[in-house]
């Protein structure tokens, strides 16, 4: 099995002239810049420092970039990452946040390795939205501390706690800070507006001009509200140290299942984000070399104190809206973080969290597909129990149990679906045949819908005479399918009786033959067609036809 070492990068090399440089140029700084806000407000939101948020952006990016399967993919943190990062830094600590974000690069190389890229596409659409939505809510609720200044040591990760926590600490809020917060949300909500009445302004991320606004407002006017400064000394100067962070073995048993969390969150958000991109540009991304390079994303960023990331739909949406068109791209958005990290470091320690919380509401307010809500009575009831619980296990517990419980009950529905388009029937009796019956069989025949199959075995079992089954309309038989199958013939035998196939298709046919039920039942006993096997009747004393008195 070939592993997937056939980076985008590549591709775009031949032909690459001086003009696709300058607009990818252009779009890397632009992203960079969009992405500086952003990576220090979803690292705050998540329990951790701004600076990993920075290098997580600076790094992953780059390798996601670099090693991508996509053209245009931006890397780094998202909101999508906030409540499980934020879990897992509460319950196990930051030191072994970065041991399960190596695990899951782990995971997501081996994912690569193994071809499984094309699985992810097997999540149904409900249970993506449901998650997505639920998210979305969870890094709404996370907000509300930092957004309106309430004075709470740790607001808990459990579900339950963190309202009564929020609850019984509203009266501790600072009204300066959630005039901040709401002011900051205003100007996002009104940027477009606003970027019509100043032109200038239509080239600057809104995030990064609500950045700089409460920042200079800050520092200018020496508001006594919270900011990177006063909570996290502001952001360190230089290079990190590369450091590995130390393992523990009997910590490792507890860290594989936020792994694989943090492994199937990353694989699922950066692949809908390539098949989104691949949408705006016309392009096809290689999901397994995407994989690839994610995993060694996130192998690389905890070694610079980073955390999970993945791709991230807005800032590649904003790197193609820019004119970015190949990785190039994504490798100068981290080189323009770097810089501004080397240069402008000072200035963060005046950036105020309650922006930085305005900034990520609005972005869970953008991930969020509302109006699926608003359309659920359009749909089957299937289809809303799905969504809706999915959606309310990830808000009150946790996304891999959402993800799991989601999938089970799409399984279980697609079962009784299919159970309704597999058919079992006794055809009418052919006078010219009376010793026959015939059960037509349409549909997929598996565990789920063997009780159909032996109702009609059952049924045709108190006429005398030849049973055959018509498997023309069958698309697929499993081995429960094939032992119900089997039982059937055996009960035939025994009652001196004989069973016929019609024209099984190509899966039952193989698995017929692998099994050994062909031979069983005999080559002759399989027909092409239902006349075929009709006439192979004739002459047998079951399907003649009654003489007529004399």
């Amino acid at each position: 099995m070939p592993i997937p070492l056939h980076p985008k990068l590549l591709d775009t090399l031949p032909g690459y002239g001086r003009s696709q440089f300058l607009h990818d140029v252009s779009a890397g700084i632009t992203v960079g810049v969009l992405a500086l806000p952003l990576a220090m407000a979803f690292a705050i939101a998540s329990g951790m420092s701004p600076a990993a948020g920075i290098w997580t952006a600076i790094i992953a990016g780059l390798l996601i970039s670099a090693g991508g399967g996509s053209r245009v993919q931006i890397g780094g943190p998202t909101g999508a990452f906030i409540p499980i990062v934020y879990g897992i830094v509460a319950v196990h600590g930051v030191g072994n946040l970065l041991i399960a974000t190596m695990l899951a690069g782990l995971l997501l190389v081996l994912m690569a390795v193994t071809r499984m890229g094309s699985l992810i596409r097997f999540i149904p659409r409900t249970v993506v939205i449901g998650f997505t939505n639920g998210i979305a809510v969870v890094i709404f609720l996370a907000q509300i501390k930092d957004f309106l200044g309430l004075e709470v040591d740790k607001v808990p990760a459990e579900f339950f706690d963190k309202m009564h926590t929020l609850g019984s600490h509203l009266h501790t809020l600072d009204p300066l800070t959630a005039f901040m917060g709401i002011a900051s949300l205003a100007l996002l909500l009104g940027y477009n507006r606003l970027t019509e009445a100043l032109p200038l302004l239509r080239r600057a991320p809104a995030p990064l001009i609500v950045l700089v606004f409460s920042t200079l407002a800050t520092a200018l006017f020496h508001l006594p509200v919270e900011t990177i400064g006063s909570r996290f000394d502001g952001i360190p100067e230089g290079l990190p140290a590369i450091s590995m962070p130390a393992l523990q073995l009997d910590t490792l048993s507890r860290l594989i299942a936020p792994a694989i969390t943090i492994a199937l969150l990353g694989a699922i958000e950066s692949l809908l984000s390539a098949r989104v991109a691949d949408g705006l540009i016309g392009d096809r991304h290689d999901p397994n070399q995407e994989l690839m390079a994610q995993g060694l994303a996130n192998l690389a960023a905890p070694l610079f104190g980073g955390f999970a990331a993945t791709g991230a739909i807005a800032r590649t949406a904003t790197n193609i809206k820019s004119g970015g068109r190949t990785p190039v791209a994504g490798i100068v958005h981290s080189l323009t973080l770097l810089a501004i990290v080397l240069i402008a470091a000072p200035l963060a320690r005046y950036i105020p969290l309650a922006a930085l919380a305005a900034i990520v509401v609005m972005v869970s307010y953008q991930m969020g597909e509302w109006h699926e809500f608003v359309e659920l009575r359009r749909y089957s009831v299937p289809y809303r129990v799905i969504l809706l619980t999915t959606f309310l296990v990830t808000v009150v517990f946790d996304l891999t149990l959402a993800v799991e419980l989601g999938m089970v009950l799409a399984s279980l529905f697609f079962i009784f679906r299919m159970q309704d388009l597999t058919r079992a029937e006794l055809r009418p009796a052919d006078p010219a045949h009376p010793g026959i019956t015939v059960i037509q069989l349409s549909g997929a025949l598996f565990f789920g819908t063997v009780g159909k199959l032996e109702a009609a075995g059952d049924e045709a079992l108190r006429t005398p005479g030849i049973l055959v089954l018509d498997m023309t309309g069958v698309i697929a038989l499993d081995t429960t399918a094939l032992e119900s199958l089997a039982a059937l013939h055996g009960r035939m035998e025994k009652s001196g009786r004989q069973l016929i196939l019609v024209a099984p298709q190509s899966q039952p046919a193989s698995l017929l033959r692998r099994s050994g039920f062909a031979h069983t039942l005999g080559m002759a006993n399989i027909h092409d067609n239902l006349a075929s096997a009709l006439q192979s009747c004739e002459g047998n004393p079951p399907c003649s036809p009654p003489k007529s008195a004399t």
